[in-house]
């Protein structure tokens, strides 16, 4: 299945974890070492893998927050802790509540069906308002559409999205099973509308910026770099501009603005009471097949946490609410070249007091006649796939099945990374073998 993050059309590289961090039992502290994460986030910058800010906030106050990087390569501009940044699929936790909120307020209830709003849509009299929320619909996403990318960058209206949201395939029945798919999120977009009799952006505005007191969170328009928003990066050799989506297309499924510090905000609103009741919070929090209503189970050790993460062009984003220990914890990039789960990773670890490294990103030169031995097919038993790997001049190049190839860099004698999803493939070419970690998983694929 796809990672919960994605409103775009990005696959899920070989066994990336969705949006759970997870690491071994940890104690709480009340430090915090903000020289050394600074340190870490320097690094990052200095290598190119990562550009974007930060919050953390304990019991309603700012314990730390950094931003780096650039809002835009061109300008050289620097982002700071006001800096304002797309936060993809953040926005289904948004709309969420939002929908809870109009349950709350009587207008309209979990078991009513699509069909009263969009009976063209395949199956609409058996979709609910709650199968959409747990994206048990069964709704085509049309994001993994290959010509999606043809025309996300131009405005659509609601008839035209439901039209096309109409003309998918139903992927299975109703409430048989979990599967993540962006047009749930879309589709509740236009309800709310309908249901209020205005746009999402008022609704938003009404409903949670300002109540949970968010100055610098809204639905998006085109992005504006003299209002502090940046422009989004992908990191090929060098940081690249990506494209831009229409936000008339995501809606609420990934169409809002934000800043680190008003999402972990928001993570306080929620959990204290502030937008929903307890008994909506209790019902949004409630799991079936992993998933609540727009809200994933985020822990790290035994610290619950609820979150969600996202990704739109070249945009990144996490944040979760740990309501045992009342931390807020956001995260927003515009380039990511790095595993944002491993930044999460390190930066929790600072707050709970547990030892972290600091990466070296130290280059190991390989030349194109040392790779010759790790080229190949490997497969393995312990997953449904197999990797391929070829060369393109002195770098190592990975592809797994039905997957798009990944550029490695060597790292050490026999040991090649891929940081963005956070791989490490370490061959044993005398063994005809190859183990790879990633996500707390390790990997032995045998050379065929």
């Amino acid at each position: 299945d796809k990672d919960p993050g994605d409103f775009i059309n990005m696959k899920r590289i070989l066994i990336v974890t969705a949006a759970i961090i997870l690491l071994s039992q940890l104690a709480f502290s009340q430090s915090i070492d903000k020289a050394k994460l600074d340190k870490f986030f320097d690094t990052l910058e200095a290598n190119n893998k990562f550009m974007g800010s930060l919050a953390v906030i304990r019991d309603g106050e700012l314990i730390y927050s950094n931003s780096t990087g650039f809002l835009d390569i061109n300008s050289k501009s620097k982002p700071d802790s006001s800096s304002k940044y797309r936060i993809g699929s953040i926005s289904k936790t948004f709309t969420a509540v939002l929908v809870l909120k109009a349950i709350e307020e009587k207008k309209i209830r979990l078991d009513q069906t699509l069909g009263e709003f969009y009976p063209k849509i395949k199956n609409a009299d058996k979709i609910t308002i709650e199968h959409l929320l747990y994206h048990r619909s069964g709704i085509h996403s049309f994001t993994d559409d290959d010509d999606f990318q043809n025309w996300n960058t131009k405005p659509k209206n609601e008839s035209e999205l439901v039209e096309i949201i109409a003309q998918g395939n139903s992927e299975f029945e109703p409430n048989s099973k979990f599967e993540y798919s962006n047009p749930n999120y879309i589709l509740l977009s236009f309800i709310l509308q309908k249901l209020y009799k205005k746009s999402y952006s008022e609704i938003l505005k009404d409903k949670i910026a300002a109540p949970a007191e968010l100055k610098n969170t809204f639905f998006g328009k085109k992005i504006d770099l003299a209002k502090n928003e940046p422009n989004s990066f992908v990191f090929n050799d060098k940081w690249t501009l990506k494209s831009e989506t229409d936000l008339s297309i995501p809606m609420g499924a990934g169409g809002i603005v934000s800043t680190p510090s008003d999402l972990a905000k928001f993570g306080e609103a929620l959990f204290s009471g502030k937008l929903i009741s307890q008994k909506s919070l209790e019902q949004m929090t409630t799991l079936k097949d992993r998933a609540g209503m727009g809200i994933f189970k985020m822990p790290f050790g035994e610290n619950e946490g609820f979150g969600h993460t996202g990704a739109i062009d070249g945009f990144s984003s996490m944040f979760s609410y740990f309501p045992g220990s009342k931390v807020s914890f956001a995260m927003l990039s515009n380039g990511t070249n790095y595993s944002n789960n491993e930044i999460a990773k390190k930066v929790l670890s600072a707050v709970y007091n547990k030892p972290f490294d600091i990466p070296s990103f130290s280059n190991y030169e390989v030349s194109t006649e040392d790779l010759d031995k790790y080229l190949g097919i490997y497969s393995t038993t312990e997953l449904p796939l197999k990797i391929t790997i070829t060369k393109k001049d002195k770098t190592l190049v990975l592809q797994a099945t039905g997957q798009s190839p990944l550029e490695l860099e060597a790292i050490e004698k026999d040991i090649f990374t891929f940081d963005r999803a956070g791989i490490v493939l370490e061959f044993k070419p005398s063994e005809n073998k190859a183990i790879l970690k990633q996500g707390g998983g390790t990997f032995t694929f045998t050379k065929e």
